[in-house]
């Protein structure tokens, strides 16, 4: 079913990773380094000791933490069931789209919600980031119907590292023109950090813009027959089912799933409160948070990119398990020092290990997937990302409160990465490449 003619073609490899330029701006902005701090130190108010309203830290951290929990929770129950359909009706290009369209909105949405208005802005910012879930789902199956089975791996490394480009580089202009001057452009107001959530907007610019050359040169996946939409559910629920059914052929695929359930769990809480851990606890201000942001996607960059050739080289799981080691030695330094020194090498470490993470368990999944269910199985790539994603930024959130320390929130993600790196042991690669049906490089 799924096209095979773009395999290969260095036009549609560059324009399939300039999407990761264009979406990365979120995760970079958004979700971990300007809105998420900007909403924990500044949108949740609470009555001080005067009985004033004033920005209240810990409670913008747990209202952050539900905001992440309800995306994770959303996308699990959505992403086999959109993938499913996207297959049998050879809609992938256009769920893309739609989800791409509702992101930008929605995140530009977000520059509307003033200080106080906590409920608004976590509904803006569920929205956009279920879109953002959901179409990488689509983005992430066309990644073997773009690159042949030897190149998988670094091609997969192209994407990751545009994408740390691209979240640098709209990092550094949301630092120049919005945060750091003295005088907000465009007549902004600081005081009620309009020039902060300003920054939603560059976002939304950037994502809309740099998308627009995937949507022009990937093309939309054939299927034979398009039925109507009503037999398009039923079937697609069907072949769901099947497949459920069949999952035991497909046994190194949940091995990974499986895996990929803890240990990206600790990855998306490392992300989502990377930020807000080191402006919370050891102090560092918004434009210290920036510049922190651009030295880990300079270091990520340089790991998705050249990991992704050892990926092609040595195969995916051990690059797994060398981004494994290096994320809990980066976790255990965070948790246990004070020295924003130390933190400072600990975040390197993240941004060297995160890239090479993401990219070999999407290009691992790429080398196991049958032909014609791409983007089915990589429904259940998100599912698995997010079905038990929501327990780290809830027990982040629920540590936090109850011991008044994000030091102990995030030294959950020690303990799993540890059960995943445990679980992935049980993959065996050779075999989920021979079992999928597709060549070995």
């Amino acid at each position: 079913m799924a096209h095979t003619a773009q395999r290969g073609d260095r036009k549609a490899i560059w324009a399939w990773s300039l999407y990761d330029f264009a979406n990365s701006s979120f995760t970079t902005l958004v979700v971990t380094f300007i809105y998420g701090t900007y909403f924990t130190g500044y949108m949740a108010l609470s009555p001080d000791a005067a009985g004033i309203l004033a920005p209240d830290g810990e409670l913008g951290t747990v209202l952050w933490s539900r905001g992440v929990t309800v995306t994770a929770i959303v996308v699990a129950l959505l992403s086999p069931v959109l993938g499913a359909l996207a297959d049998r009706g050879g809609a992938r290009k256009r769920f893309l789209m739609a989800t791409t369209v509702t992101c930008v909105i929605a995140t530009a949405g977000l520059y509307l919600a003033e200080p106080g208005q906590a409920v608004l802005a976590l509904a803006w910012f569920v929205v956009a980031n279920v879109a953002f879930e959901m179409g990488a789902v689509f983005y992430n199956a066309y990644l073997p119907d773009v690159a042949k089975p030897e190149q998988i791996g670094r091609v997969s490394g192209y994407g990751w590292a545009l994408g740390y480009v691209g979240g640098l580089l709209c990092l550094a202009v949301a630092l120049v023109v919005f945060v750091q001057p003295e005088v907000a452009p465009f007549g902004l107001d600081k005081a009620t950090g309009e020039h902060v959530r300003a920054t939603n907007l560059l976002v939304a610019a950037w994502f809309g813009l740099f998308s627009i050359p995937t949507f022009l040169v990937l093309r939309e996946v054939r299927v034979e027959s398009r039925p109507p939409l009503g037999a398009l559910v039923r079937t697609s629920f069907a072949e769901l089912a099947e497949t459920a059914r069949e999952l035991k052929r497909y046994r190194q695929i949940v091995r990974l799933l499986v895996a990929r359930l803890f240990y990206n769990d600790g990855l998306v809480t490392l992300i989502a409160f990377g930020g807000i851990y080191a402006s919370g606890t050891l102090g560092f201000t918004i434009s210290q948070v920036l510049v922190f942001g651009i030295v880990l996607n300079v270091a990520a960059g340089l790991g998705a990119f050249g990991f992704g050739f050892l990926d092609d080289k040595i195969g995916g799981r051990p690059v797994l398990f060398i981004s494994l080691a290096l994320l809990t030695v980066a976790a255990v330094l965070a948790v246990s020092t004070t020295s924003a020194t130390v933190f400072w090498v600990s975040g390197i470490l993240v941004g060297l290990a995160i890239g090479p993470n993401q990219s070999a368990s999407r290009s691992l999944l790429g080398r196991f997937v049958p032909d014609d269910k791409e983007t089915e199985f990589y429904g259940f790539f998100a599912f698995s990302g997010k079905a038990t994603a929501f327990m780290g930024p809830l027990m982040l959130g629920i540590l936090t409160d109850a011991t008044g320390s994000q030091r102990v929130g995030i030294s959950v993600v020690i303990v799993l990465f540890a059960i995943g790196a445990a679980l992935l042991t049980r993959v065996d690669e050779a075999e989920g490449i021979a079992l999928s049906g597709r060549p070995a490089a």
